[in-house]
């Protein structure tokens, strides 16, 4: 009940939300786990000599030269040729990240996980126990730390939008709160590109347009940014830059979409090779999908070229499926449609618009009872 809420709390207006990120997470367990790495620049994605290689995160010191996540591990050796350049180890991140999860559990029910190291808390109702904000998140950094030995930065408040933008400001290891009566102070110097959905493109034209910050954005009418951006995004836009958020906190859904992808050693050309690939992507796509009892309708194809530019095509079919055969049939077809001239870095596939099984009688189709045999002998003979 709002009655029941600290003075601070409801300050914050209807909501309190909390969004809690990790700082540098891989980089900081390989720290962990190496106390030699600590306080160097650390590089977290493959061995130096990778050709291939990518990096996942790395350590603020390693930052400070430039390295990116994202970056090509060559592009990192040449910015930072003295860092460490390690490999990821997802198996211990994940382990860590559950000990993250656990403690976030402590604080709410309402947890909604965004990444292995991020997250949003709705805090809602839960705000007796702390004196003030910055009480609240102190005790949740220092929860945190305890469980993992690692830091955390913290925003606060009334809605996701600004506790992410108020995590952001204070990395690493800060803790930023911004109440309802500050939510202007907060959000009018910041640049359009701090807006979610304003990438590149979309700053470029409210740039042109004269509209660099936030405070820009809001000496408009809305009706001007809906002309400019179309009217969904106009509005989006708007309302972000006025402070509005009204997303709930969502705890974790079903998933979405399921696939699998792979990054070639040595980039492979359209050809007998590339197929053979397109089909174990399938085939293990399928699995999956029949191991969550789930169908699918639409099928993606996901490629990668060498110099980084990704393309994806889809396609929706009229009835759900399960099978290996139809996936790799119309990802085959989505492979012919891309006209492949130059080899490929990355193949995926991917299902989506995914729909519980309500097939599993006993009688299914054909491909479906091909499906369950192969599942069957490999669950048995690997």
């Amino acid at each position: 009940m709002a009655s029941a809420r600290p003075a601070w709390a409801v300050a914050f207006g209807e909501r309190t939300i909390v969004h809690v990120d990790m700082d540098a997470f891989f980089a900081q367990v390989e720290a962990l786990d190496n106390p030699e790495y600590r306080g160097k620049p650390l590089i977290v994605g493959g061995d130096r000599d990778s050709p291939r290689g990518v990096v996942s995160t790395c350590s603020y010191e390693a930052r400070a030269f430039g390295v990116r996540s994202a970056m090509p591990i060559r592009r990192a050796v040449e910015l930072c040729p003295h860092g460490i350049f390690v490999r990821p180890r997802m198996a211990r991140y994940q382990e860590v990240s559950r000990q993250i999860r656990a403690v976030l559990d402590e604080f709410s029910p309402v947890v909604e996980p965004l990444s292995i190291d991020e997250a949003f808390l709705d805090m809602t109702g839960a705000e007796h126990p702390y004196r003030d904000p910055l009480h609240m998140g102190r005790t949740l950094k220092e929860r945190i730390f305890a469980a993992t030995g690692l830091t955390a930065s913290v925003g606060i408040a009334p809605n996701k939008f600004v506790a992410k933008l108020a995590s952001d400001s204070g990395k690493p290891n800060g803790l930023v709160a911004v109440a309802a009566a500050d939510l202007d102070r907060f959000l009018l110097p910041l640049p359009v590109e701090a807006v979610w959905g304003v990438g590149p493109r979309t700053a470029a034209h409210l740039r042109r347009a004269g509209m660099r910050t936030i405070a820009d954005v809001r000496r408009r009418p809305a009706a001007e940014l809906c002309r400019l951006l179309g009217e969904k995004l106009g509005r989006h836009v708007y309302e972000l830059c006025c402070g509005r958020d009204n997303r709930p906190v969502e705890p974790e859904s079903e998933a979405k979409s399921i696939g699998r992808e792979t990054t070639f050693p040595v980039d492979i050309p359209e050809g007998p090779e590339l197929r053979a690939h397109l089909a174990r992507l399938s085939a293990e796509v399928g699995v999956r999908l029949r191991r969550a009892q789930m169908t699918a309708r639409t099928v993606t194809v996901k490629i990668r070229y060498p110099d980084f530019a990704t393309h994806t095509k889809s396609r929706t079919l009229p009835a759900p499926f399960k099978d290996d055969e139809r996936i790799y049939r119309e990802a085959s077809r989505l492979l012919d449609a891309f006209q492949l001239k130059r080899p490929l870095r990355l193949l995926g596939v991917y299902v989506s618009h995914l729909e519980p099984d309500l097939q599993l009688t006993l009688f299914p189709v054909r491909e479906d009872k091909v499906a369950q045999v192969m599942d069957a002998i490999n669950r048995r003979y690997g």
